[in-house]
């Protein structure tokens, strides 16, 4: 998922940390088991913040996608190595001129609400987002013309070559199929109707609950459904991890990631991720519109003192969007911690002594407070006052679509094609550039690299766009890092992902 680390409309409840779960079961056993040949049961999951919304088209908030992932299918999904595989489409051919997409539909398949899935449900799908200038709707750039062609096939017609197209369609949640018509029928803010294996049955201040779907067009779900609980902190989410009051939580300190090698009572996964954290600036707004005060900060900043911080080892400090494991990774690194050269640059272009920057962060990530908190003390070194601004998530949000902030600290999560690293978040017009970068020469770049079918061709030409991002400082990259989650032991059927898909129908819970 190319999702933006947004979550909730709030911070998470305040937790016992005798029942961290709020389950009024401080000792776990009123906990859903399975039966004999482990069936059924509800899955307990702890995560960090709320969702903002159940709208696949509107959302941005990872905490919702985290719900969603098991609610709604998309046309293609990725597997655990970013390949695309079917869903609900079975199989896609393309015209010799790449033109032209044709999707066969899979047979069978229905919505929660009992209506049939049909092409006209993507043609729907799709022009939504696109007619209503949704946040997504920059992956359709290219597309001149959708159509159904017959109920079981959906036609894609380009405007231009999109070797992208299947990541832009099927990369993340964000682009579900919902029935036609649903957005004018039903408020999908609070409810949800799609096609997979869950349906959402609860949702309140508390946490959220699934139920299996036993129509759905796949292998039907293991357990009888999932209870997501909200525990913002990692501390108490491992304790009720620990203590059995949940099954799954992605929220794990990271200092004591390492002890939990070793750890009897937690089963833990680790891999590196495709995400990256960053902080931007407004350049909207005086001294963080020149690219020398930027690039001030950015040689006042010791990622690798922040990312310590942040995740204790936990991640790979980078400063550039996409991670080394990536055959898409570019290895470019001007800003080493120079706080000599900061403080000529900070000086040189900036009327206040000291230059006061506001931080905004969230409690909800408590790694952007860790982060802050550093990056506080280095820019104090350099002539930059930061004030942390510690926000919840929603106010979080509703800030930086404002443009009320000096710079924040976040992350983009689950991006696999380059398209997704850079495109939404630096052109001039983008959907997610909230920063106010403009830069014609990298508008030039991405577009072309949009386009672009050779593999080599395409590839440096985001290089050179990568570079440029860097050198303007749009976005300051701090580092690339793990994907970190932790279960019970005996929990069967749950595979951890780089892209950090959380998906729950394959799992059986322990005997």
């Amino acid at each position: 998922m190319i999702a933006l680390v947004s979550a909730g409309c709030g911070g998470g409840d305040d937790v016992d940390l005798d029942d961290p779960a709020g389950s009024g079961d401080p000792d776990g056993s009123n906990l859903d088991q399975d039966d004999p040949d482990g069936q059924g049961g509800t899955l307990v999951a702890a995560i960090s913040a709320q969702p903002d919304q159940f709208d696949p088209h509107k959302t941005q908030a990872y905490a919702s996608f985290q719900i969603l992932e098991n609610v709604y299918d998309t046309l293609v999904v990725p597997d655990a190595e970013g390949e695309f595989q079917p869903s609900l489409a079975t199989e896609w051919t393309t015209s010799e001129d790449g033109l032209t997409w044709t999707f066969t539909l899979r047979d069978g398949v229905t919505f929660h609400d009992g209506s049939a899935f049909d092409s006209a449900d993507v043609v729907y799908s799709f022009n939504r987002i696109i007619d209503e200038q949704l946040a997504n709707a920059y992956r359709f750039a290219s597309v001149a013309d959708i159509q159904a062609t017959d109920p079981r096939t959906v036609t894609i017609t380009l405007s231009t070559p999109t070797p992208a197209l299947l990541d832009n369609i099927g990369g993340f949640k964000g682009m579900s199929i919902i029935p036609e018509g649903a957005a004018e029928a039903t408020d999908l803010a609070t409810t949800a109707i799609g096609t997979g294996p869950f349906t959402l049955e609860d949702a309140g201040a508390g946490g959220v609950t699934l139920a299996r779907y036993d129509d759905y067009w796949g292998d039907p779900a293991i357990v009888d459904g999932v209870e997501f609980q909200y525990v913002s902190e990692p501390a108490a989410a491992l304790t009720a991890l620990r203590s059995g009051d949940v099954h799954w939580t992605d929220n794990v300190p990271p200092q004591d990631i390492e002890g939990l090698e070793d750890d009897e009572e937690v089963e833990l996964g680790v891999t590196p991720s495709v995400d990256y954290w960053y902080l931007a600036m407004n350049e909207a707004r005086p001294p963080f519109d020149n690219r020398d005060f930027r690039r001030g900060v950015a040689f006042g900043i010791d990622r690798d003192e922040v990312t310590e911080a942040a995740r204790f080892g936990a991640a790979t400090t980078n400063q550039s969007a996409i991670p080394e494991q990536s055959l898409w990774y570019h290895e470019y690194a001007p800003f080493e911690h120079d706080p000599d050269q900061a403080t000529d640059l900070i000086g040189a272009n900036s009327t206040a002594s000291p230059q006061p920057m506001g931080l905004m962060v969230t409690d909800e990530y408590p790694e952007t407070v860790q982060a802050a908190q550093v990056i506080q003390a280095q820019l104090a070194e350099v002539g930059v006052e930061v004030g942390i601004e510690q926000e919840t998530f929603a106010t979080w949000l509703d800030r930086q679509a404002a443009g009320d902030y000096d710079a924040f600290l976040l992350g983009w999560l689950g991006n696999l094609d380059p398209f997704g690293f850079y495109h939404a978040q630096h052109v001039c017009e983008g959907t997610s550039n909230f920063q106010g970068y403009c830069n014609p020469e990298v508008d030039d770049l991405l577009t072309q690299a949009a386009a672009e079918t050779d593999q080599d061709a395409r590839k440096a030409l985001y290089d050179q766009a990568a570079e440029l991002i860097v050198d303007d400082v749009s976005y300051l990259y701090l580092y690339n890092p793990d994907v970190v989650q932790a279960w019970a032991p005996g929990l069967e059927g749950y595979e951890i992902r780089p892209d950090k898909a959380i998906n729950f129908e394959t799992v059986r819970l322990p005997e």
